[in-house]
């Protein structure tokens, strides 16, 4: 079941070309390992690198470029430190319309080659992404030349693009759907606040028994420190390493709040060596191999169990949010630089084999 399934709930312009790459329907992943380890008798994993370019940024993209092409836009204007711009730029390369991105400063160059195989046009801004004064220049700029030029303008952030956001909604009815008539937590890790709000407003109405909880790296705490204290959210100088989540401005934080204190979730703050941690273990227990912000919602699933915050049976489940082939910097960190050995003949291959199960 793709995002198209659920057209109407998230308001697919009515009568428009789906812009399409078979966005949605990402594995929702029982944990063999972790989840036993924590005590945990039902943690799962929402995959979303499962999805086109290898982020749940393509929900985003399909509903944020099916809007522009319906209006007739020939460009499209955004920002990223990463898969947004990917996204985009696939997006709008189905659809022919030129895209031009606005990129964090620190963005991982992995990404950012993605982004310019889709023929995307971009240009990394000297402390967007760390600086909130610098972020919020970028913003107001971006949707004042969009209007001069008579471009789209899409931003993941539902302060700014609600109708691409709003396809971002299906992943709390894709979980929905796959624990029907059960209780269960959401973990959603956060920059701008954007995918947890999403996912709040997605697991909403009657019969639903779900609550999300917003978590962030210590270096990027707008909205997670908040929500537990019962304070608004905070622009801060993000310093967090976790590529993806480097947003210091409030975007969606005020509303993020809101959200998850009116269905009981709660705010958890997490170290960037934590999350580290935990995306090797992913991949090193479970199979799964996920981008630094993947693995940050397990992270605060870690701390939620330590806090008693969980209860053994419930139905726990993390968003891994994109695929780790995106980010080369934390994929040299799990396996260290140096290259795979070279060996003479079979005869070593065994003896290597033999001695690694002997230990």
């Amino acid at each position: 079941m793709s995002i198209w399934n659920y057209a109407e709930k998230w308001g697919a312009p009515v009568g428009a070309e789906a812009v399409t790459l078979g966005e949605g329907n990402t594995p929702l992943i029982r944990s063999q390992r972790i989840g036993p380890a924590l005590r945990l008798k039902n943690l799962w994993f929402k995959y979303e690198g499962a999805n086109p370019t290898g982020s749940y940024k393509d929900r985003f993209a399909a509903a944020a470029v099916t809007h522009l092409k319906r209006d007739g836009k020939r460009a499209c204007l955004g920002t990223s430190s990463g898969n947004t711009g990917a996204a985009l730029a696939a997006y709008c390369a189905r659809a022919g319309i030129g895209c031009h991105l606005a990129i964090v400063e620190g963005a991982p160059e992995g990404k950012l080659r993605q982004m310019r195989a889709y023929g995307a046009q971009l240009l990394r801004i000297r402390d967007f992404g760390s600086s909130p004064t610098v972020s919020d220049t970028v913003m107001r700029g971006l949707g004042g030349l969009a209007d001069e030029v008579g471009a789209g303008f899409e931003i993941s952030a539902f302060a700014l693009s609600p109708r691409g956001m709003a396809g971002v909604q299906t992943i709390g009815y894709e979980i929905a759907d796959a624990l029907p008539g059960e209780r269960f937590s959401i973990f959603s890790p956060a920059g701008g606040g954007g995918l947890t709000l999403a996912v709040a407003r997605g697991i909403d109405g009657p019969g639903r028994l779900g609550r999300v909880h917003c978590v962030q790296p210590a270096g990027n705490d707008t909205i997670a420190s908040s929500l537990r204290s019962g304070s608004a959210a905070r622009a801060v100088v993000s310093t967090t390493a976790i590529s993806g989540l480097q947003v210091g401005s409030v975007l969606d934080g005020d509303d993020v709040i809101a959200a998850c204190r009116r269905q009981g979730g709660q705010g958890y703050v997490v170290a960037d060596e934590t999350v580290w941690a935990w995306q090797a273990r992913m991949a090193r227990e479970e199979g799964i191999f996920c981008e630094p912000a993947g693995a940050v919602a397990l992270a605060g699933v870690e701390q939620a169990v330590a806090r008693g915050e969980l209860e053994a049976e419930e139905h726990t489940v993390c968003l891994v949010t994109g695929s780790g082939f995106k980010d080369e910097r934390a994929l040299l960190r799990m396996t260290g630089e140096a290259g795979t050995p070279l060996v003479d003949g079979f005869d070593a291959f065994s003896a290597a084999v033999r001695s690694a199960l002997s230990r």
